[in-house]
């Protein structure tokens, strides 16, 4: 039976029985390198392994397989031994060993050390603009939660490589995080001229929906992403937050399970779902994820503040959230999600002044939408109006898209000309009509979303 047909007939997990007489009869690297992947998808680890290995041993230059011996747990140093012979004999290949360190740290989730690895190896002359390596960087970065340096990396790599697909889910949900909904929308159609048999256009064009409040869309979106790429990471973490918005939490668990038994190192699977156990008042089963995260992973800023945010949901741990924030924020004083976390709890403690230090030493050396609106917030409380109003502008310049940004901005407009705000009402009363107009153009608009989103079948 030929082997294509094979592929293209069984299911996965039925593929490795089928191959294995190839694998016998010949002895060929390309056979054991599909065998190895077939068997990795398939979960069965041990043969696998063994099938990488034996792509290395008739080719050692096999970077692929380099790559699948590590996500398999093999370890750097076992791996680095079986390309030694090669990088001793041919030249120009001494940063053959440090990316395989490299990557030995990404595997095993220690991304600083990953991505110091990786710049030592980005500086070298036969590397340097390599677009795999500012694609990794730029994952790294992400996974460090240094947004910004991930979002420049990707930039970089996008302009070196204008068709580059892999990594633009990751891009285009930072671009959506920050508000870039236009940019993300550029990108989609971008990536859907390149290709729409890939899962990264259709999670990016999902993005875009889920964060423009679309939620049905960003669903339908996520799933069309999954068909296409079952172990897509950011299209289940865009299916699971979309289901859970829509308060399908129970199915938006699963969702985030399998993300977490793909990428166990990424920490944003395990913000999903402790997301929904707190969604539905499951605190314990929070908190017993959140301390497995802080023991598997170690206690940097990302997995203190993670373990933080369960604690400031009971009042009985209001004081060890307090200690795991100020330890974040001595680690790392920048850690957004951290600062966002603190100032929570000053405003809950109403220790305002402290809050507004806190912020203005975090926006010291970046610009966040979230800070300067929480900055306008805290600005508010110590009748600071005036400033309160230019953190609000400065949030929607960000972010135009910040509802909470136009809420403050015009309740502080409301209470500085109370008599302009009764005369406008008193105006609105007269033209009613006006008025009716504006909300049945309303209705229409969102009649035509739900007809579109009934033609994709998700109502």
């Amino acid at each position: 039976m030929p082997l294509l047909y094979l592929m293209g007939s069984l299911q996965d997990k039925e593929l490795p029985k089928e191959l294995t007489g190839f694998s016998v009869c010949v002895k060929d690297k390309e056979i054991n390198m599909m065998l190895a992947n077939l068997y990795k998808k398939a979960g069965q680890e041990r043969p696998s392994v063994t099938s990488y290995k034996e792509v290395l041993r008739q080719c050692p230059l096999a970077l692929d397989a380099i790559l699948g011996l590590l996500s398999l747990s093999v370890k750097g140093a076992e791996v680095a031994s079986m390309t030694m012979n090669v990088i001793q004999t041919v030249p120009n290949l001494d940063w053959l060993s440090v990316w395989i360190k490299a990557y030995a740290f990404v595997h095993v989730g220690d991304n600083s050390r990953a991505i110091n690895t990786i710049c030592s190896l980005e500086k070298k002359s036969l590397l340097r603009d390599n677009v795999d390596l500012l694609g990794s960087l730029a994952d790294l970065y992400f996974r460090a939660g240094d947004n910004k340096n991930s979002v420049l990396k990707f930039e970089q790599a996008q302009m070196l490589d204008p068709y580059l697909i892999k990594g633009m889910d990751v891009y285009g949900y930072l671009l959506a995080r920050e508000g870039r909904l236009e940019d993300v929308e550029n990108l989609g159609c971008r990536l859907f001229n390149i290709s729409d048999q890939h899962a990264e256009p259709w999670v990016v064009s999902g993005c875009h929906s889920f964060y423009s409040k679309r939620y049905s869309r960003a669903l339908y979106l996520g799933a069309k992403a999954i068909q296409l790429n079952s172990n897509s990471v950011q299209a289940l973490l865009l299916k699971g937050a979309a289901l859970r918005n829509m308060g399908r939490v129970q199915e938006a668990i699963i969702h985030f399970r399998e993300a977490i038994r793909l990428a166990p190192c990424r920490l944003d699977c395990y913000e999903g779902l402790i997301e929904c156990y707190l969604a539905s008042n499951s605190i314990r089963e929070a908190m017993v994820m959140a301390n497995n995260v802080y023991k598997t992973l170690g206690a940097n800023a990302q997995t203190l503040t993670l373990l933080a945010t369960v604690c400031l949901e009971d009042p009985v741990t209001q004081e060890k959230a307090k200690t795991l924030l100020d330890k974040a924020l001595t680690q790392r004083p920048d850690y957004i999600k951290a600062v966002v976390k603190k100032a929570e709890l000053l405003s809950r403690e109403q220790k305002y002044e402290d809050g507004i230090a806190l912020l203005r030493n975090a926006l010291a050396n970046q610009s966040d939408c979230v800070l300067h609106r929480i900055l306008g917030d805290f600005l508010v409380a110590v009748n600071e109006y005036q400033e309160a109003m230019d953190q609000y502008s400065i949030a929607l310049s960000l972010d135009p898209n910040d509802q909470k940004s136009l809420e403050g901005m015009q309740k502080m407009e409301k209470e500085e000309s109370p008599t302009d705000a009764t005369q406008e009402e008193d105006v609105d009363d007269m033209e009613g009509s006006g008025e009716e107009g504006d909300l049945e153009g309303s209705d229409s608009e969102a009649a035509q979303w739900a007809d579109q989103e009934q033609w994709f079948g998700m109502q």
